[in-house]
């Protein structure tokens, strides 16, 4: 069983590379394996050419591990404790949801699929970055749950987004990227009317 969920940890991570979603050590994947068991990339990962050895599984009770681990296992691990239904986690920087989320308190599809898929997604914004790692586990967690939502546009920073399947959770993420980027094409279109 793990030894597949590695291997669609690492088929998708390609996919999000090429697709710069995640980048070099920028992003992070993780799988739930039990209640309190995680695989996550490990802090050093560059996503285009990942192993089995890029992840580490983790437990909730921390030890010497988590050194290893993403800088973003903190939120992931919060993710999992308080959201039954997650069972992946990305956290991504897509380049124009980011653009996008500097500009504007929400996102509104007016393309077909994603106005099929989302409706209106505000943008969270985190006001400052000075101690943003020191509030973004709990912070993250509470607007998903909060909101019924799986997903969180936060400006400047990237989106975490969660769900039961890897595939769709990744779709999730490329129709969203691919609405922005129709938002800032037709918005320049219009621009140079």
């Amino acid at each position: 069983m793990q030894k597949y969920l590695l291997k669609d940890l690492k088929h998708i991570s390609l996919s999000m590379f090429r697709k710069d979603f995640i980048g070099i050590f920028h992003g992070s994947l993780s799988a739930r394996i039990e209640q309190t068991k995680f695989f996550i990339n490990k802090k050093d990962t560059i996503f285009d050419d990942i192993k089995d050895e890029d992840f580490i599984e983790l437990y909730s009770k921390k030890d010497y591990r988590w050194n290893e681990a993403s800088l973003d296992a903190d939120i992931h691990l919060n993710i999992y404790k308080n959201i039954n239904e997650a069972k992946y986690i990305c956290y991504a920087m897509p380049p124009f949801i980011m653009a996008y989320s500097l500009m504007h308190d929400t996102i509104t599809p007016k393309d077909y699929f994603g106005s099929m898929h989302f409706d209106s997604i505000p943008v969270y914004d985190p006001k400052q970055f000075e101690d943003w790692y020191e509030r973004a586990d709990i912070e993250i967690y509470r607007y998903l749950r909060e909101k019924n939502t799986n997903i969180i546009v936060i400006k400047g920073y990237g989106l975490y987004a969660y769900d039961r399947d890897m595939l769709q959770l990744a779709k999730t993420i490329a129709l969203l990227e691919n609405s922005c980027q129709l938002l800032y094409y037709s918005h320049e279109f219009n621009r140079g009317r």
